[in-house]
């Protein structure tokens, strides 16, 4: 029978250490998922998130697992400029970055009949301009070191229909036109990027939220795994792709959901 602990340490990739990464909305849920894995990995990790305890938290946490510290910052996504200036500062303390993590979002719930122009922009701004915003801030340095990883964070929701954030599904599925869009263009700098598109994934926000009973019985008759996905297993596929190991692939979409979609 399938272990039910995960070991975020499955594999180790030589070609991360030492690497340069940078995540949005490190703090919680997937992106802490990735710090860590990324720390482990004996890579240097920035990451900004808007709650500022929990990410003092997971930085003091790594630093005494014995990893190097990751640098945070608080940022508030919907400030482009805040957004930008986290991602310059972090790369004068730190260098360049090798590889970038696109992950910040917010699935709050909402109605068709409810949004409001206001929130419809406010919707955006968390989960559609930062990515775009962020690739921008990174390029140059990427392009200075001769190649990287942009690593942009999709979802299956939109994709199997579900309903309850219109304004999160458009912003999430426009994120493959993100990554195929840009593919061609950053290939000629030797910048490889790439769209992880995870399934239902049990982070404290989604089983305090949104998990019910009805979610339990729909998770066991759609996926084809039995075990609950957790943030390490999507964590486990932005290592793949940030590493030497994934040198051939971009322009491409990684779904993690257990064979749900």
């Amino acid at each position: 029978m399938p272990s039910t602990t995960l070991d975020p340490m499955r594999a180790v990739y030589p070609s991360l250490a030492g690497r340069r990464i940078f995540i949005s909305g490190g703090a919680t849920g997937i992106g802490e998922a990735m710090v860590e894995a990324f720390a482990q990995q004996g890579c240097q990790v920035a990451f900004i998130d808007i709650a500022a305890e929990a990410s003092a938290l997971l930085a003091d946490r790594v630093a005494k697992q014995g990893h190097l510290k990751p640098w945070w910052r608080q940022c508030d996504v919907r400030s482009v400029g805040d957004l930008q200036a986290a991602i310059h500062e972090a790369a004068q303390e730190l260098g360049d970055f090798h590889v970038l993590v696109n992950n910040v979002a917010s699935d709050d719930r909402h109605q068709l009949l409810d949004v409001s122009p206001d929130y419809w922009d406010e919707r955006m701004a968390i989960n559609q301009r930062p990515a775009f915003f962020s690739i921008q801030a990174v390029v140059p340095g990427m392009k200075r070191m001769g190649g990287g990883s942009i690593i942009n964070l999709g979802s299956t929701g939109w994709q199997n229909k579900a309903g309850g954030y219109p304004g999160y599904a458009v912003a999430k599925s426009s994120v493959n036109g993100l990554t195929r869009g840009l593919a061609k263009e950053l290939g000629g700098l030797g910048i490889r990027i790439n769209t992880v598109s995870p399934g239902w994934v049990m982070t404290v926000r989604q089983m305090k939220l949104w998990l019910t009973p009805e979610g339990e019985q729909e998770i066991a008759r759609n996926q084809c795994l039995a075990e609950r996905l957790q943030p390490q297993d999507i964590a486990a596929m932005a290592l793949f792709l940030a590493s030497d190991d994934a040198r051939m692939c971009t322009a491409q979409e990684f779904v993690v959901d257990g064979g749900w979609t």
